[in-house]
């Protein structure tokens, strides 16, 4: 299915479509796609996380699973397809839009997070900084990391929101090709983060993203399928008009007009 522009309709259709496919892609990693000891559940990651999330103790790597866990990728061996692969110098960092948060069974610690980009986190500079400063504490606490940005670069995040989280990691120069503005990015968590990034542009079919689990295993995630199936439980009415069928009578506002 194409990807559509969301930009044709107000922050609450998208918030509405929003739910459904966070809700889908939880679905799909809880029946079956993790392996065995994981789960995704809904949650809400407020700022500056709190210990709920930051002092939960990441798993046991001095004991690791005998053999790697089912329905798990090693990075190793089947690296993501993906444009651009981006590794932080070692000496970089020391190791209320709801979020799918990946939890282990053996303690119940954060391993990883979902986050869908909304439009109310562009909204103004304190919502761009709220979020990327959310995205790199995860990181820097060693939380693995999928960012699904379907909004187009802003003032605030002129080259998009993957160079915006990375700035906090290391200073680049990374730049969206011209023709995919839209950004999926996933990061392996830690004191040496990595990022794999895939640009993309409405119209465009959303590839797998590695989902990680381990730094070394992780699972793709299915954006084409949850997609599809939250897309359809869009409205028909509002379907039509973010697919451009339907002038909206909604009179809306880009993110590029709202005042920080």
């Amino acid at each position: 299915m194409p990807m559509h522009d969301w930009t044709r309709v107000d922050a609450g259709i998208f918030h509405h479509f929003h739910l459904g496919w966070l809700d889908d892609i939880m679905r799909s990693l809880n029946r079956g796609l993790l392996p065995a000891g994981y789960y995704a559940m809904a949650e809400q990651l407020a700022g500056g996380l709190g210990p709920d999330v930051l002092t939960l103790r990441h798993p046991d790597e001095s004991q690791p699973p005998a053999g790697d866990p089912a329905g798990t990728v090693a990075l190793a061996s089947a690296p993501p397809r993906v444009q651009f692969r981006i590794r932080a110098e070692a000496n970089a960092y020391a190791a209320s839009a709801r979020s799918a948060v990946i939890r282990h069974t053996s303690h119940h610690q954060v391993i990883a997070v979902c986050e869908i980009v909304s439009p109310g986190n562009k909204s103004s500079r304190h919502a761009l900084y709220s979020f990327v400063d959310k995205a790199a504490t995860l990181l820097r606490a060693g939380i693995h990391l999928v960012v699904l940005d379907l909004f187009p670069p802003s003032s605030r995040d002129p080259e998009g929101i993957h160079k915006a989280i990375w700035d906090e990691v290391i200073d680049n120069d990374f730049t969206l090709p011209t023709e995919k503005p839209l950004t999926l990015a996933s990061y392996l968590g830690g004191p040496i983060p990595e990022a794999f990034v895939e640009p993309v542009a409405v119209g465009s079919t959303l590839p797998d993203m590695p989902l990680f689990v381990t730094p070394g295993l992780y699972v793709p995630l299915p954006l084409e399928a949850t997609y599809r199936s939250a897309w359809e439980a869009v409205p028909a009415f509002w379907r039509n008009v973010v697919s451009g069928t339907e002038p909206s009578s909604i009179s809306t506002e880009p993110i590029e007009h709202t005042k920080p």
